[in-house]
């Protein structure tokens, strides 16, 4: 996706935009024409699960307005995902990098500057944009993140998965939104995507993984129960982490793509150390014998160790948590249940204890295990071809396998 995301940004559409895909990206098109023209303004909003091509669209039109001469950003709450779209789809061109923002980078922004904001990943809108790092000033008169999005362009475009908030005070939603849409007299377009791009297409799948996080009320059921005949997306489990390790070895080897793995935050998340030989990255997701490191931090750059670890080959050897696997795709899937969630007498137990990420922490019972069955959805959907999971139990594990 990234690579056609720069051809898309600087040279011609490359992404083929399906029909509920172009109802959206025309739907925007027109809000521009009729803004300036009748002084209107309109918040279109695109909901979708994992892989209906929300992405696609943004960028389709991000390109698309930028060679028409309109002013566009596009923006998300995502560090790795916005650095990404930085070095991929502007690599060597400063002004295509400058297209990609953050959220929280319209704090000082007049009223109307853009023509079109595009904001993917819009699940990730914060109550508020001010951080430990904002100018006094600034705080001063900062005010919710939400109404700062909407203010800075005519058509605010907003792209979300309301299952894929993972964090406290992620706030966007449908609701947040058109509320405050609303109430600063804009329209509100809503389009919602149906089809289903990544997990091979495959929408038994995903109402898989929903049954088996307790995120559909329909109990879990084994994959080989909801598989279509002709469906050829893999699911399978492995008896331990290298297990787990080995399978992605071999369907990389076998069918070639991208392969990666990731867990639950429950292990720490060591800055590097420094040796003999330069820094290295620590080998903190120990699971008995097998223990490789977290990816590389984004502050604390390590040689050999990729910065962007889904889009780099390097990034093979080490273990992506929720913030390196969002917004990402991989042609093959390992997911590492960790201790965070577990089954105990047929339903899911998730236990804040085990988690070790400080922001999530932070919830109360009932938010986190909502958090966690979000953050476990997002894992267990990046896979374009298959997906193998690991999960310690007490009882056998043949009813998840196809």
């Amino acid at each position: 996706m990234l690579t056609l995301a720069a051809k898309e940004i600087r040279e011609r559409e490359q992404f083929v935009l399906l029909d509920e895909q172009k109802v959206a990206f025309e739907l925007v098109l027109r809000a521009v024409d009729r803004a300036r023209a009748a002084n209107t303004r309109t918040v279109v909003v695109v909901l979708g699960g994992p892989g209906p091509g929300k992405s696609a669209i943004a960028l389709s039109l991000v390109g698309d307005l930028a060679r028409r001469g309109r002013t566009v950003h596009h923006a998300t709450g995502s560090s790795a995902f916005t650095r990404s779209l930085r070095k991929i789809a502007g690599r060597g061109n400063s002004r295509v990098q400058n297209l990609f923002k953050y959220f929280n980078n319209y704090t000082s922004a007049g009223p109307r500057d853009l023509d079109v904001l595009v904001c993917d990943e819009a699940h990730r809108i914060r109550e508020t944009s001010v951080n430990r790092f904002t100018r006094r000033e600034v705080r001063e008169r900062a005010g919710r993140q939400i109404d700062e999005l909407i203010d800075v362009a005519w058509v605010p475009l907003f792209l979300l998965d309301e299952h894929q908030t993972v964090r406290p005070g992620e706030m966007g939603s449908l609701r947040e939104i058109t509320a405050a849409a609303e109430a600063k007299g804009c329209a509100v377009d809503v389009v919602r995507l149906h089809g289903q791009f990544w997990c091979g297409g495959s929408a038994a799948y995903d109402t898989w993984v929903e049954r088996l996080l307790g995120l559909d009320p329909v109990p879990p059921t084994p994959w080989s129960h909801l598989a279509d005949s002709d469906d050829e997306f893999a699911v399978t489990t492995a008896e331990s982490p290298a297990a787990l390790e080995a399978w992605l070895s071999a369907q990389q080897a076998q069918h070639g793509g991208t392969a990666r793995l990731a867990a639950g935050y429950c292990w720490t998340w060591s800055d590097p150390v420094s040796t003999a030989d330069g820094k290295r990255l620590v080998d903190d997701v120990v699971i008995g014998d097998w223990s490789p490191p977290w990816n590389a931090k984004p502050e604390k750059r390590v040689p050999d160790a990729p910065e962007l670890r889904a889009s780099d080959p390097r990034g093979f050897g080490q273990v992506g948590c929720i913030y390196t696997a969002q917004g990402f795709e991989y042609d093959w899937a390992g997911v590492i249940l960790g201790p965070d969630f577990v089954r105990r007498n047929g339903r899911w137990v998730a236990r804040c204890e085990h988690s070790r990420d400080p922001a999530v922490k932070k919830a109360d019972e009932l938010p986190f295990a909502a958090l966690i069955r979000n953050t476990y959805k997002v894992l267990l959907t990046r896979g374009m071809c298959g997906v193998g999971v690991f999960r310690p139990t007490r009882r056998p594990r043949s009813s998840w396998r196809r």
